[in-house]
């Protein structure tokens, strides 16, 4: 089953560190591995936080969540130089 976030959270994810009250200390797990594997050239994927992922997270839950995020990477990595038009969902 999908669970819909709220406009509200979506609208306040380039802050997150901010509103931590609006996000469960696993979401907030998520949040913080994904900055550190989408800027992995930046970060190295530290050992620090490879561990407060691994501490949140089941091993095969880190490893779907780390593919979900190389995934959208490439995504973005493909779509930016290709001018491809960002569409809403309705």
């Amino acid at each position: 089953m999908t669970k819909r976030v709220s406009a509200d959270k979506v609208t306040l994810l380039p802050v997150w560190e901010e509103v931590p009250h609006l996000f469960s200390d696993q979401y907030r797990a998520a949040l913080a591995w994904a900055e550190e594997v989408t800027r992995v050239s930046e970060t190295h994927a530290s050992d620090v936080a490879y561990a407060a992922a691994a501490a949140a997270f089941e091993p095969k839950d880190l490893v779907d969540l780390t593919i979900a995020i190389a995934a959208m990477n490439a995504f973005n990595r493909l779509g930016a130089p290709f001018r491809l038009p960002v569409k809403a969902q309705p």
